[in-house]
């Protein structure tokens, strides 16, 4: 039930507030939902405005330029999450006033520069438009580069297939120069010629030193500026805030981060169990974020807004302000920093027998990197890890424990390296690395997957609402062509039984060193479901694991700090737990910022292709080795062993002849030649075109399997010839599903 303030804190909140707060602020300010509850709190406004400590806002009038019918321009949700529009067409001189959109459940869903015609409504708490229809979706975005022209100019898209330009007039150019970065909005469709745009940002220029991530940043709307009130509240917030704590000063606790790492938000320690034998005490400790970001403030409505930090190679957009992120809330060397921290009971088997959470103080021993903890690991002592070395071999022995029951439960193991992007001093790419894959790695990765599992389990046990994270099992058709695939390498994927990670673990292994080792990974992950945020359980596929939330990282992800708050609450630590406002928009949040999270993983990823398409650019006609990772109708994705970069080859550079693609068997074939490309195959290709704006590499095939490939046009007949069995292997795999589906 929604608790009211009483009349004392709610004049009290008032006094402090600038401005005239409407009931609808009061509200959201005090997690106040519903009828009951709102008709309480008009009732105690009125009593406030009686003894003159409230003033209402007047109603507006309708001579201020809004008629009971109009047409509104959607603008995005605000702060509170509240949809808000804009009148499209306004007259006054005076600002336009916001309009709150109530929503119907039977039209659809609006979004942002949506024209919606409405009933316009003047209440106390500003005007309500309620919608009779949609009449146009919001406006097609473009990012691109602007080519100005005698008339205006146009706009040279920067997406990957956009191939269509766009024409701006002078009028709406925004005094762009040409060559300049660009942001812009359709103003009107392409009836006869090219469709029109109006220029709304200027981003500079798109060769400038670290410009790559910008065009990321911009083109999928990731916040990347903090407004004032949010830096204010951070830059107001206590070195210690008030409250009590467990003493965890004389715990051996250290972070163990990458060298270049700027927050540090766990801190791990381990040390043999006295009360089980061959096992071990050891303790997780994270940031105490929620003592610094609390429920309803600015901090916490643009974390949420934010979801998650962003990662590019040469730069961080932060969920949290630095002096957050990288003061306050890390656990940094020698100071005393709040956590919430958990004790974990491992026993001989690596099995977590008992946990125990606590709010407590501690202080980090030492900041090490992953590089420092693995010497230290394999006996290489440093000034800095010398005074740690029980510490750290406890640390590893209590991992190499867990190991056995890691055998047991069988999570699923990919092995796909991980690109690293090293850029110069002058924002260019100097180099294309794979990342090392280290013991201390997985030493950390191995305890922070415990304390979340603990977290999880806590929740549950204690029936407290949180955020678990969700990876559900492959559907059957991503099953099915993970089995095509199989069975084309040769390899199978067992069927009539509950699938299990063991089963594709088992498929992982029989490729490990072959051929097909990287291509069965890659398809193994291409299987699987996208991990999302959900109030509900529905356990953790890809970890074999029952109950799993997100605990550890509350610097860098919102699912984390509301499982703190819910941790908080549970164990009534503090007034800055859950609030009412939290609980009843779960699912909500769950929505929210798993959206995030994907939006960030997708601007990576563009800013990667991007910075290696113009790592290559100037490697034209350059021969790589690689292998066919892709098969599409329009041609075939190459994964190339240097870089891991993937380009396209176009099927209309393949030769003299029509090839048929066939998505079941992910090949395609040559009709007069009878030549199969398919997943796999070995290929050599050159390199002939590389666009760094958009981020695409096309290329040539040369050879496949070791077998010169006949050039269009040229020695008819000759050249590239099937792998022995390959097409026959295709048709009798075609040939076997469809007997299947006729079953």
């Amino acid at each position: 039930m929604t608790r009211l303030p009483s009349k004392e804190d709610l004049a009290r909140w008032l006094s402090e507030q600038d401005g005239r707060p409407t009931m609808r602020d009061i509200a959201h300010a005090h997690g106040i939902k519903g009828g009951a509850a709102k008709i309480d709190l008009k009732r105690l406004l009125a009593e406030l405005e009686t003894e003159g400590l409230y003033e209402r806002r007047k109603r507006r009038s309708r001579d201020a330029g809004l008629p009971p019918v109009a047409i509104i321009r959607v603008t995005g949700p605000d702060a509170q999450g509240d949809l808000m529009a804009e009148p499209a067409e306004w007259q006054s001189e005076d600002t336009p006033p916001p309009i709150l959109v109530v929503a119907r459940p039977d039209l659809p869903a609006f979004g942002r520069g949506d024209r919606v015609l409405a009933k316009l409504i003047a209440t106390k708490d500003g005007v309500h438009a309620h919608p009779i229809r949609k009449l146009q979706s919001g406006p097609a975005a473009v990012l691109g580069i602007y080519r100005a022209g005698s008339e205006g100019g146009r706009i040279l898209p920067i997406d990957k297939g956009a191939d269509m330009e766009w024409r701006v007039s002078v009028a709406d150019s925004q005094g762009a120069k040409d060559g300049e970065l660009v942001e812009a909005e359709q103003t009107a469709p392409a009836r006869m010629g090219l469709p029109r745009a109006r220029i709304l940002k200027r981003l500079g220029d798109p060769g400038a030193p670290r410009a790559v991530s910008l065009i990321a940043i911009h083109q999928h709307g990731i916040p990347d500026h903090f407004p004032p009130e949010v830096i204010a509240e951070a830059e107001a917030a206590p070195a210690l805030p008030a409250g009590k704590r467990e003493d965890l000063l004389d715990l051996p606790l250290l972070t163990i981060d990458p060298w270049d790492a700027r927050d540090h938000d766990d801190a791990v320690c381990a040390a043999p169990d006295p009360d089980s034998k061959g096992g071990y005490i050891v303790w997780v400790a994270i940031a105490d974020v929620a003592a610094y970001v609390r429920p309803n403030s600015e901090l916490d409505r643009e974390a949420r807004k934010r979801g998650n930090s962003s990662y590019f190679p040469d730069r961080v957009v932060p969920m949290l302000p630095d002096r957050l992120s990288g003061d306050l809330c890390s656990l940094h060397e020698g100071v005393e920093r709040p956590v919430l921290a958990v004790r974990l009971s491992v026993n001989a088997q690596g099995e977590k027998t008992a946990h125990r959470f606590v709010r407590g103080l501690m202080r980090s021993r030492a900041s090490l990197s992953y590089e420092q903890a693995q010497a230290a690991f394999e006996g290489q002592l440093d000034d800095a890890t010398e005074p740690l070395a029980e510490g750290l071999s406890h640390l590893y022995a209590a991992w190499h424990a867990t190991l056995k029951a890691r055998a047991a439960r069988q999570p699923l193991e990919l092995d796909l390296p991980e690109r690293k992007i090293i850029l110069g001093e002058d924002g260019k790419v100097t180099s294309v690395a794979f990342k090392d894959r280290l013991d201390a790695h997985k030493v950390i990765e191995e305890f922070m997957v415990m304390a979340n599992v603990a977290a999880a389990e806590e929740l549950i046990a204690r029936r407290s609402p949180l955020l678990f994270r969700v990876h559900e099992e492959p559907s059957q058709e991503k099953l099915e062509a993970l089995r095509e695939v199989a069975a084309g390498a040769g390899l199978t994927l067992a069927k009539g039984q509950v699938l299990q990670t063991r089963h594709l673990n088992q498929l992982l292994a029989a490729a490990e060193g072959g051929e097909f080792d990287e291509l069965i990974n890659i398809a193994t992950l291409r299987s699987m479901t996208q991990a999302y945020y959900g109030a509900e359980n529905f356990g953790h596929f890809g970890l074999a694991l029952r109950n799993y939330a997100h605990f550890t990282s509350p610097i860098r992800r919102y699912s984390d700090l509301i499982v703190h708050r819910s941790l908080i609450s549970a164990h009534k630590w503090g007034k800055d737990g859950f609030s009412d406002w939290d609980i009843e928009h779960l699912a909500e949040t769950a929505t929210q910022i798993s959206e995030t999270e994907r939006r960030s993983m997708t601007a990576e990823r563009d800013t990667t292709d991007r910075y290696l398409a113009a790592f290559m650019a100037d490697r034209i006609g350059a021969v790589f080795k690689g292998r066919i990772a892709g098969v599409a109708r329009f041609g075939l994705f190459v994964k190339m062993d240097e870089t891991g970069a993937d380009g396209l080859v176009p099927i209309r550079t393949l030769g003299d002849e029509y090839f048929r693609h066939d998505a079941d068997t992910q090949t395609l074939t040559g009709e007069r030649s009878g030549n199969v490309l398919g997943l796999g195959q070995r290929v050599v290709v050159k390199l002939s075109e590389a666009e760094a704006m958009t981020g695409g590499l096309l290329l040539e095939l040369i050879e496949v399997e070791g077998t010169a490939v006949a050039r269009p046009r040229r020695h008819k007949g000759k050249g590239y010839a099937p792998r022995k069995g390959a097409a026959a292997k295709a048709g009798k795999i075609k040939a076997r599903r469809k007997r299947e589906r006729q079953r």
